[in-house]
C-alpha cells in the first residue's frame, strides 16, 4: 500500500466516524420530532445536486449554498455555517478520492497542508458554533467579500497559472501551512478553501492541476472534524445535510465522469454577482437585528424609568 492509498484510506475511517456521528442525531432528532419544518427535502435535494456539480469542477459550493439559503429564506442564518460544513462532507470526500487519486503531488507537502487545516478547522469550529447570530451574520459577510475578491484576482489574472511545481519545500512550504491553518478556521465560517487554496497554490509556483488534490484533500479532512462538532452543538440544519449528502455526491460524480466541458468562466462572473449581493443582505441582516435590539432596549428603560 503506497502513501497515497494510506492517506485515503485515513479519509474514509474519518468519513465513516461522521457518518455515524451525523446518523445518531439525526435519528434522535426524527425520534423527539425536533426535525426542522421550514425547506422542503426535494428542494436541499435539488440545490446540493447543483451546486456539488459545481464545486467538483471549481466553482467552489459554499458561497453558491449560502447565496441559496439566504435568498430562498431556507433556515435561520445561524445554521447557515453549520450546514455548509455537514452537508458538504460526503461531496467534498468524494473529489478528494477522485482527485488525490488522479493528479500527482509531493506527498510531504500534501500531508502537512492537510494536517495545518484539520489543526485550524478543530479550534474554528468551537469558536463558530457558540457565536450569536448577528456576529455570524457579519462574520459570513466577510467571508462572501473575501471571496469575491479572490474571484476578482482571478478574473484580473493577478495571480499567474504557469507553475509547475507538484510540492513545496522549505519558506513556501511553511507560508502554505500557516496559510491552511487560518483557512481550517475560516472555513468554519463559510469562507471555502477552494477559491484561497487555489490563489495560493498559484502564487507559490505550484501546477493549476496540483491545486485540486491540495484544495480538495483539505476540506475534506478538516470538513469531518469541524462538522462532527457542529452536530454535538446543534447548529446545523438536518434536513438540508441529509439531501445533501445524498444528492451532492450525485452531483460530484456527474461531474467528474460525465461532463468535459462547460462554460465555467461565464459561471464564475454569475456567481461572483451572486456572492456580492448574499455579503450585503447578511449586512443588511445583521444591521437590523442592532437596529431592532437597540428599539428594545430604549423601550425596556422607557418601561423602567415610567414605573
Amino acid at each position: 500500500m503506497n502513501a497515497i492509498q494510506i492517506i485515503l484510506c485515513a479519509l474514509v475511517i474519518l468519513t465513516l466516524y461522521f457518518l455515524y456521528i451525523f446518523g445518531k442525531d439525526y435519528l434522535k432528532a426524527k425520534r423527539e420530532d425536533r426535525l426542522e419544518k421550514e425547506g422542503k427535502f426535494g428542494a436541499f435535494a435539488l440545490v446540493g445536486l447543483v451546486v456539488n456539480f459545481f464545486d467538483s469542477l471549481g466553482v467552489g459550493s459554499f458561497a453558491l449554498s449560502t447565496s441559496t439559503f439566504k435568498i430562498g429564506k431556507m433556515m435561520n442564518d445561524k445554521l447557515i455555517p453549520g450546514t455548509l460544513n455537514v452537508a458538504t462532507t460526503t461531496s467534498v470526500v468524494t473529489e478528494a478520492l477522485i482527485f488525490m487519486t488522479i493528479v500527482k503531488v509531493d506527498i510531504l507537502t500534501l500531508v502537512l497542508m492537510i494536517a495545518s487545516s484539520m489543526l485550524g478547522a478543530y479550534f474554528g469550529a468551537g469558536i463558530v458554533s457558540k457565536l450569536p447570530e448577528k456576529k455570524i451574520q457579519l462574520a459570513m459577510g466577510t467571508a462572501l467579500v473575501a471571496v469575491a475578491l479572490l474571484m476578482l484576482c482571478g478574473f484580473l489574472e493577478v495571480f499567474p497559472m504557469e507553475g509547475k511545481l507538484i510540492g513545496l519545500t522549505g519558506i513556501k512550504l511553511a507560508i502554505g501551512c500557516g496559510v491552511c491553518f487560518v483557512l481550517g478556521i475560516t472555513n468554519c465560517v463559510g469562507i471555502g478553501m477552494y477559491a484561497p487554496i487555489m490563489a495560493l497554490s498559484f502564487a507559490l509556483g505550484l501546477s493549476p492541476l496540483v491545486a485540486f488534490p491540495l484544495m480538495m484533500g483539505s476540506t475534506a479532512f478538516l470538513q469531518p472534524i469541524c462538522s462532527v462538532k457542529f452536530i454535538k452543538e446543534g447548529v446545523y440544519h438536518r434536513k438540508a445535510s441529509l439531501a445533501f449528502s445524498i444528492f451532492g455526491v450525485i452531483g460530484v460524480l456527474i461531474a467528474a465522469y460525465i461532463v468535459k466541458s462547460l462554460p465555467i468562466d461565464i459561471l464564475k462572473r454569475v456567481v461572483f454577482v451572486v456572492v456580492l449581493y448574499t455579503s450585503a443582505t447578511m449586512f443588511r441582516s445583521a444591521l437590523k437585528k442592532n437596529k431592532s435590539t437597540q428599539e428594545n432596549k430604549v423601550q425596556s428603560n422607557k418601561i423602567i424609568e415610567s414605573n
